[in-house]
């Protein structure tokens, strides 16, 4: 049976008395508040921390590089490392050689001395690694960048208490 054209359907309710078409709205606003607040928080926040507001009010000191407690740009020192000249590792009856001539980036003009009375072991340390390694294992620019790593590794080990931020490569050639 169809219905009739003059009877009225009965209005949908939802439990607190309004009509339902009202309720999918205000549950919308709640979740958008509940999503909207959050994030507009974090966003704040990571600004803050990145822009260095943050970490100045928790009292952080600056990274190394940053501005220096006397007011002007850090500037790092520098120690020469002799050449060094290896043989590689090599399964062939064809040796393989490194040469290589670095500069060690230190923090300051203090640990100038410590490394210098040092030399001797960190040509050691670094001696020993590069006969081990391999001629496929120093190409490309990965190759050159775990070389870095490791040779940073062994000096500020050798030069222990000194720190040293960085190894320069000057001249590198493997044959």
């Amino acid at each position: 049976m169809a219905a009739k054209p003059s009877e009225k359907k009965p209005e949908v309710t939802d439990e607190a008395g309004g009509e339902a078409g009202e309720a999918a709205p205000a549950k919308s606003k709640k979740k958008l508040l509940l999503i909207a607040v959050p994030v507009v928080l974090l966003a704040i926040g990571a600004g803050g921390w990145f822009s260095g507001a943050i970490p100045k009010l928790l009292g952080k000191k600056p990274v190394a590089g940053e501005m220096a407690a006397g007011g002007g740009p850090e500037v790092p020192d520098f120690v020469d490392i002799p050449e060094i000249l290896t043989n590689l590792n090599v399964a062939s009856k064809r040796p393989s050689y490194v040469k290589l001539h670095a500069k060690l980036e230190i923090a300051g003009k203090a640990d100038e001395v410590l490394v210098q009375q040092s030399m001797p072991r960190i040509l050691d340390m670094f001696q020993t690694y590069l006969r081990d390694l391999r001629p496929e294992e120093l190409k490309g620019s990965i190759g050159s960048y775990r070389l870095r790593e490791e040779l940073v590794n062994r000096a500020s080990i050798a030069a222990a208490p000194a720190r040293i931020n960085d190894v320069l490569f000057v001249e590198m050639v493997v044959e």
